[in-house]
Order: structure tokens, then C-alpha cells, then sequence
């Protein structure tokens, strides 16, 4: 370690320490996770100015700040398996009407789905009105080997047919999905708890007294359960804080000046989608600048981390405890985001990107044949998109085989990512809680009180 970096080390040892003295002070949750987010971009501008983003001392020193940043959104993937698992069955085991399940897994499917195309068209239409093309992008030899590898990984997403596809959210071995192994393992852990949940209901009508006895043990695993979300929900300030002056001290911006217009065609569809997502809620009866003010916090996190499923736990949180919603449905719509239906990722991502290829290979983009089969193909290709970073990319690479397009262009746009990959996140997360909301609206089930409520606090976020 060299002079610089412990310098920097120490610096981001004192700014988690004005972190603390605000939260022993009483400052509320969300200012204190704007508070990191702001002070984590002033950091890594002046790091940027600093050092070269290359360098050692850079480099070195992200080392150092992913014992804070990568370490805490390691602490939130560690429960995120656990939760989806006893969160659903607790859902099962507080059921009163089990003709409910249908209903619930339908309208959060559904409204994911739905919003998922509508986030198709809207990439469409902000990449034609930017006249975005594959053949204006410059690429440099790593974005070009970037290309060659993504062509080499198109043989294993082509070799694998639809049915062999939904083979792969069943849980073959619900032990090892519980560790996460499989890029469809949380679908196939929350089909795994669905089916502990109907055997549960089944023991309740014939054995009540065995049921009840279960229901006490799974009662008392999810306290424990949450009790652990709290810890790790507390460390979310600091978390923030790291991650975003680790990304920002760590971005190459000469290639984002280069790729500046699909960035900013980009952002401009993830703002509209995220507009659309408002848009919802005010038809269905719900202030919009009641959801931004209470899931600020969640998308901001979602945003820094550029992990869905490490924002499960504030999801559900949020959903529960600021908007009112059961937590039967939270966790439905929270689990099934993850890796159904995400906006950002598997909706805008990959129409941007097959709307820009399709010219190179003589095809008309504006075709109602064309655009019609590049939705439902989104649509279809949605389900079983991995909710960590990357998960744009695998999206992206069965869209575009599906539709006979070069794939290279997804290996271009390395450079810029991270960038985008971070509004791509807070869209996809909150997709998944408006689909809650939506869920939980139509069935009668929202808590408006709680959700016009002014109180922004939480169970576990209030610390």
C-alpha cells in the first residue's frame, strides 16, 4: 500500500464516521442514505481529479473501499436466498383464503410482464429518436475482444431450446438453489417454498394441530430472518457511501464522453419508463410524490449496488413497512423481480440494442413486424434474467440470437456499463414494487392509510 492510498483509506474512514455522528444524532434513514450518496460523489470526483483512474493509486485504493462497498452488498446477497424462502412460506402460513395464491402470483406476473413491453417500446422509441446505429459506434481492442467473447457465449444460449429453458426453474436440488448457484436459482427457490406452503395448507385441513406446531417454527425463523435484515439494512448509509466513490473515482469518462449519446438516449428511456412506472399509480388512486418520498432510499441503494437481488431486502422492507403492502404480496412481486420482468435490464436494454444492429443487417427497425416481434420476444425472454450485474447482457444475448442479430455490439458497449447498469437497476426495482402495489391494490388488500401516511420510517430502518 502506498502513501496516496492510505491517505484515501483514511479519508473514507473519517466521512463513515460523519455517517455515524448523524445517526447518533437521530437523522432520519433516507437523509442519511442521500447524505452517503452525495458525499460518495463529491469523494470520487476528487479522486478523479486527483489520480488518473488507471492508476495504482486508484486501484488500490477501490481495493480498500470494496471492504465497505462490495462488502456490505455481499452482507444483503447472504440473506437474500433465506428471506425469499421463509418470507414465502410465513406468506402461506398467514393466509386465510388460499384461493388468493392465484390471484396474487397472477397480477404480479402480469403487471411485470406488462410493464416489461411497455419498457421494450419506450427503448425503441428513445433509441430511433436519437438515431442510435451500431455503425456509428467506435470500438476500442477490449471492447472488440468483449464482442468475440459474447459471440463465443451465444453458442451456449443457442444450444439451449424453450422447454429445456423452463426445465431450468425447477428446483432439481432446492439445497443447492438456496445457495445461489444458478442464474434461475431464486425462481426455483420461490417454487420450492410455494410448495412447502400448499403441503402446509393441506397439514392445516387435515392435521391442524401438526400445522399449528409448524407455523410456530416458521414463525420464529422469519423473526430471526428479519432481525438479520435489520442489522444489515443498518449498514446501508455507509454501504452507499463506498460504493459510489469507489464507482465514480474508478469511471473511465473519456469512453463515456465517446458513447455519450447512448448514454443519454439511454437514461432518457429508463426516466420515461420510471415516469410510466408514476404514471400507473396515479391510475390506480396512489400519489406518486408518496412513492418517491418513501422508496427514495431503496432506489438510491439499487442504483449505487447495481443488484437487484441485493436490494430484495429493502424492497420487501419498503413495500411492507412505508407503502402498506401485505407481506404475502411484497414478497411475491419483491422475489419474483429479481429475475422476472425487470424494466431496466431485460425491457430497454435489449430493444436499444436490437433496434440499433437491425439497420447493419438490412432489416427496417420501424417494421410492425419487426417491432412487434422484438416485444414479445422481450416479454419472453424477461423470465430468468439473473438480478446481479451482468444481467443486462445475458438478456441481451438470447434477444438477439432469438432474433437473428450479431450480438458483438452488447461487447462494445463494455466501457459504459457500469453507468447505465446503475439506472437500469433502480428501474428494475421498482417495476417489482409497483407490481406489488398494483397486486395489493386491485385485491383490496392495500393499507392506504399507511401509504398516505407522512411517515416515511421503517420496522428496520428506523435505527
Amino acid at each position: 500500500m502506498d502513501l496516496f492510498t492510505a491517505i484515501n483509506i483514511i479519508v473514507l474512514l473519517g466521512l463513515l464516521f460523519v455517517l455515524y455522528w448523524m445517526q447518533k444524532k437521530h437523522v432520519s434513514f433516507s437523509k442519511r442514505v442521500l447524505t452517503g450518496l452525495g458525499i460518495g460523489i463529491v469523494f470520487g470526483v476528487a479522486l478523479q481529479l486527483i489520480y488518473q483512474p488507471a492508476s495504482d493509486t486508484i486501484t488500490q485504493t477501490n481495493d480498500w473501499f470494496g471492504i465497505v462497498g462490495s462488502g456490505y452488498v455481499k452482507l444483503l446477497q447472504m440473506i437474500v436466498m433465506p428471506l425469499v424462502f421463509i418470507s414465502i412460506v410465513a406468506a402461506f402460513t398467514r393466509l386465510k383464503k388460499s384461493t388468493n395464491l392465484g390471484k396474487i402470483s397472477g397480477l404480479v406476473i402480469g403487471t411485470l410482464l406488462l410493464t416489461t413491453a411497455i419498457a421494450a417500446a419506450i427503448g425503441i422509441a428513445s433509441t430511433v429518436g436519437f438515431d442510435l446505429k451500431a455503425i456509428d459506434v467506435n470500438t476500442s481492442d477490449a471492447e472488440v475482444a468483449r464482442g468475440q467473447e459474447l459471440e463465443e457465449r451465444l453458442t451456449d444460449v443457442q444450444s439451449t431450446t424453450v422447454p429445456q429453458k423452463i426445465l431450468e426453474f425447477l428446483p432439481t436440488n432446492p439445497f443447492q438453489d438456496l445457495t445461489g448457484a444458478r442464474p434461475t436459482s431464486t425462481i426455483a427457490v420461490v417454487i420450492f417454498a410455494a410448495f412447502v406452503g400448499v403441503a402446509y395448507l393441506g397439514v392445516r385441513r387435515k392435521h391442524p394441530e401438526q400445522a399449528d406446531f409448524f407455523q410456530k417454527i416458521v414463525e420464529s425463523l422469519h423473526s430471526i430472518v428479519m432481525r438479520i435484515v435489520t442489522l444489515v439494512l443498518r449498514l446501508t448509509p455507509y454501504g452507499i457511501l463506498a460504493l459510489m466513490a469507489r464507482t465514480v473515482a474508478g469511471s473511465d469518462f473519456n469512453a463515456i464522453a465517446t458513447l455519450g449519446k447512448f448514454v443519454i438516449a439511454s437514461y432518457v428511456a429508463l426516466i420515461a419508463m420510471f415516469l410510466v412506472h408514476l404514471l400507473i399509480l396515479a391510475i390506480m388512486g396512489l400519489s406518486p410524490k408518496q412513492y418517491v418520498k418513501k422508496v427514495m432510499p431503496v432506489l438510491v441503494f439499487a442504483f449505487t449496488s447495481r443488484t437487484s437481488a441485493g436490494t430484495l431486502p429493502l424492497n420487501v422492507d419498503a413495500q411492507r413497512n412505508k407503502l402498506g403492502v401485505p407481506e404475502s404480496i411484497a414478497n411475491f412481486s419483491a422475489s419474483f423481480g429479481i429475475t422476472i420482468g425487470q424494466n431496466g435490464c431485460a425491457g430497454i436494454y435489449p430493444a436499444m440494442l436490437a433496434v440499433m444492429i437491425a439497420p447493419s443487417q438490412g432489416i427496417d427497425p420501424l417494421s410492425p413486424s419487426f417491432l412487434s416481434t422484438l416485444i414479445l420476444v422481450v416479454m419472453v425472454s424477461s423470465f430468468g434474467v439473473a438480478g446481479v450485474g451482468g444481467g443486462a447482457t445475458f438478456a441481451s444475448l438470447i434477444v438477439l440470437s432469438t432474433m437473428n442479430l450479431p450480438v458483438a455490439l452488447a461487447g462494445v458497449l463494455i466501457s459504459i456499463e457500469p453507468l447505465i447498469d446503475m439506472g437500469r437497476t433502480a428501474v428494475n426495482v421498482s417495476g417489482s414494487m409497483v407490481s406489488g402495489l398494483v397486486t395489493s391494490r386491485s385485491l383490496g388488500e392495500l393499507d392506504t392509510k399507511k401509504y398516505r401516511s407522512d411517515d416515511v420510517s421503517s420496522e428496520s430502518t428506523a435505527v
